[in-house]
């Protein structure tokens, strides 16, 4: 068996309203972070660009800690399998939101060789990182909002 280490971080989304100003951001645990924001989004797309952002800056394996069920779950239970199938509808028929970022999501995580981990984490209960994640996220909507 080879053991191979895996990269934590954490990601975060934030949204002033919903759509509104938001920001999303990233966290690892050897102390790098990077944020960015969105002048009129939806808390989901601010959640998805945390994620797809960390997966393209940083290398795989990677174990990915979200407070987002939509997230999480899409690769846990595995419905961008059903997406696919289904021509990119979701499980009541409707066009799937936010194609443009979980396309190029998904297409990364299931390169071959590629290796991740998604990992859900109860927002504001104390964790750390997802306390830093989500003040990086709020703060870039505010500033964003404020231009």
């Amino acid at each position: 068996m080879s053991w191979r280490w895996q990269l934590r971080v954490h990601t975060d989304g934030a949204c002033l309203g919903n759509p509104g100003p938001g920001g999303w951001a990233y966290a690892t645990d050897d102390g790098r972070t990077r944020a960015g924001s969105a002048k009129l989004t939806t808390n989901q797309r601010m959640e998805l660009q945390a994620v797809l952002e960390a997966v393209r800056d940083l290398a795989s394996p990677l174990d990915i800690y979200s407070d987002s069920t939509y997230v999480v779950n899409c690769f846990r239970q595995n419905w961008h399998v059903g997406w696919v199938k289904r021509g990119w509808r979701n499980s009541k028929g409707d066009p799937v939101a936010n194609q443009d970022l979980w396309k190029p999501l998904i297409d990364l995580v299931l390169k071959p060789g590629a290796s991740y981990t998604f990992n859900w984490v109860k927002g504001h209960a104390g964790d750390p990182q997802n306390e830093l994640v989500d003040q990086l996220a709020r703060s870039e909507a505010e500033k964003i909002a404020s231009r």
